[in-house]
């Protein structure tokens, strides 16, 4: 088996067989059940909630946690590669698979109770209860730390007022993870069911961007939940900020994924399109193009090889996780905006990925930690001193 994309550097090498057959699982997947779908999808403004099982039953979701997670174990490596396909797909399906997985079923299994991993983790992993997780604020999302939603103690439990913006999956949602400030403003996180009475997910229209992804509001007024809603081992911005951390890691294995389709309809496109009597591909400026595509998204692979193989170590951290998302995505918009020039006209019907691609990133860059965030955050590393404060 081969990596099944650009392989200039036969990266082919660097990976096991068993995470090639992941790759490929992946890739038949996203060909056979959701290229089809994704047009229409996007057109409409809506999610294949319907694939959802069938990502279950393939071992998509949380799929490098333990088995004792209810998940498949396998590598951070693997894992990355079957972000890799979703998103070559659209950005739409890995943010769903990375919610579920990285935004969820994490921090369950890593900070919840036995009783919690019990109810939600084998439901989770297998698709069928959908998650979602509430961190961001309208008027918080670089700053978490200035969140306003608070938790106030009764004498059996909590009840929980605020509200949460741009929430992936909010409205599909059975269970939401909400992170709230309690009286001592210790930040904790809390598992709230839908249908609890005070607790909505109103869905977000009007996107132009991750079109085919649900994106919500969380409102909560007055929302009672009972002491074993709380995940009870951790406290502080901590919990949520590693969360963001495995969130963050989908994310830059997914936006080579982006790279790669782009790259590949251009090339397809500059190889067939005639100008002047030959293709395009045959003049200097559109193989300069094309190089530098090939180019990005052969660095950006070996980026996440090697962060892959780092997190499998446990050698990893979010400083590099930061400069892998930075990276990895502005080069995909590049991408992207590149093979639409290529395309000329054509670049803009969904008719071709391209377009929707370009839109998508361009939430991309900005969600998960903003390309400028990120940047200070890798600048601080390198420096020793904070340049936020």
């Amino acid at each position: 088996m081969r990596y099944i994309g650009p392989d200039f550097y036969n990266i082919t090498d660097l990976l096991t067989e068993e995470e090639l057959l992941i790759q490929q699982t992946a890739y038949d997947f996203v060909q056979e059940k959701f290229t089809p779908l994704i047009r229409e999808h996007h057109r409409q403004g809506t999610f294949p909630v319907e694939l959802v099982p069938q990502m279950g039953q393939l071992g998509f979701f949380g799929a490098s946690l333990p088995e004792a997670a209810g998940a498949a174990a396998i590598s951070n490596v693997a894992y990355g590669l079957i972000m890799h396909e979703l998103e070559r797909g659209d950005s739409g399906l890995r943010s769903f698979a990375s919610v579920q997985g990285g935004l969820v079923m994490y921090p369950i299994w890593k900070y919840g109770s036995d009783e919690q991993k019990q109810q939600w983790l084998p439901k989770l992993s297998s698709g069928k209860v959908i998650g979602c997780f509430g961190l961001t604020e309208p008027d918080f999302g670089s700053n978490p730390a200035g969140m306003i939603t608070r938790a106030q103690r009764t004498s059996d439990g909590w009840v929980l007022n605020g509200a949460k913006m741009w929430i992936t999956n909010g409205t599909l949602a059975d269970v939401a993870l909400i992170w709230a400030k309690d009286e001592d403003d210790v930040v904790r996180g809390f598992l709230v069911e839908k249908g609890t009475a005070g607790f909505s997910a109103p869905e977000m229209r009007g996107k132009l961007s991750l079109r085919a992804s649900v994106t919500s509001e969380l409102i909560l007024q007055d929302v009672v939940v009972p002491n074993s809603a709380v995940l009870p081992n951790v406290e502080g911005l901590k919990g949520p900020l590693s969360c963001l951390t495995q969130a963050r890691y989908s994310i830059a294995w997914g936006a080579i994924g982006a790279a790669v389709d782009c790259y590949e309809t251009a090339l397809r496109y500059a190889k067939a399109r005639k100008q002047f009597s030959k293709p395009i591909a045959g003049y200097q400026l559109t193989q300069a193009k094309l190089v530098d595509m090939l180019e990005e998204i052969t660095k950006a692979l070996l980026l996440a090889i090697q962060l892959g193989r780092l997190k499998d170590l446990g050698k990893m951290d979010f400083n590099q996780v930061a400069l892998a998302k930075r990276n990895n995505v502005r080069i995909a918009r590049d991408i992207a905006r590149t093979a639409r020039e290529i395309l000329g006209a054509s670049g803009i019907l969904d008719e071709y990925p391209v377009q929707r691609h370009t839109m998508n990133l361009e939430s991309v860059y900005t969600y998960e930690g903003t390309h400028e965030m990120h940047t200070l955050i890798v600048g601080q590393k390198i420096t020793g001193l904070n340049a936020i404060d």
